[in-house]
């Protein structure tokens, strides 16, 4: 079991708050080099600021897309303010370079314990 620090914006303090009380159940990042060996049993910090909490993963999965990942779980699963696929694809299409490095790298859902 190893720990891994996942950073979260100021600006989406939100959805930090939605991991820290549950409401946000998978956290997804770009499969790249940076997270590619996080595995069941992990530990992730999250950390905003100067605050932070720790969850354990659940369970790891690799998508080669969005759609892919997308069969597997519910939008609100992946961010509770959306409730629905489209809106869901045009935040991650509103993250600087995420379309291009989904392409390159896939994504990554990481299901996260309580």
């Amino acid at each position: 079991m190893k720990k891994y620090i996942l950073p979260v914006r100021q600006a989406d303090r939100n959805i930090y708050d939605f991991i820290k009380n549950g409401q946000k159940k998978v956290e997804t990042r770009i499969a790249g080099p940076k997270y590619e060996n996080i595995k069941d049993g992990d530990i992730i910090i999250f950390k905003c600021g100067q605050d932070k909490f720790e969850r354990i993963v659940k369970n790891v999965c690799k998508f080669k897309s969005v759609d892919k990942m997308l069969k597997v779980y519910n939008p609100q699963d992946i961010n509770p303010n959306i409730d629905n696929i489209k809106d869901l694809k045009l935040m991650y299409d509103s993250f600087s370079g995420y379309k291009e490095k989904i392409k390159k790298y896939g994504i990554i859902a990481f299901k996260l314990s309580k």
